[in-house]
């Protein structure tokens, strides 16, 4: 929450402008469910759609089969953790540790693409 502000300054491509008929949202999660939030999105322009506290645990009382929406990068963090050189930085040097990075993210696309093909 505390660098939103940050982050959405340092966004690297330039972005189109947002119109009514073209709008650009921005999904947080509920970790970002705060007003500061919701103010500094419309002033970048975005459409905030945060996913408020207490919503997925309503949506599970209500419905016994409901299961929650992962992100794509959330999921795909998981996947990563799976790597022990990944998630317990035993490189000492930076080009080691983004080799071991390069290797998980390749190894987790070819395990991807191979279970499609089957």
């Amino acid at each position: 929450m505390k660098l939103v502000k940050a982050t959405l300054e340092s966004i690297p491509v330039e972005r189109p402008e947002p119109s009514p008929e073209a709008p650009q949202g921005l999904w947080l999660d509920k970790g970002y469910d705060f007003d500061e939030v919701r103010a500094l999105a419309r002033t970048f322009g975005f459409t905030a759609h945060i996913r408020t506290r207490g919503e997925e645990a309503k949506a599970i009382k209500q419905e016994a089969s409901f299961r929650a929406r992962r992100w794509v990068v959330e999921r795909a963090h998981s996947w990563m953790n799976r790597f022990r050189g990944v998630l317990i930085r035993w490189a000492k040097r930076v080009d080691t540790y983004l080799a071991m990075l390069h290797f998980a993210c390749a190894l987790i696309t070819w395990k991807k693409v191979t279970s499609m093909r089957n």
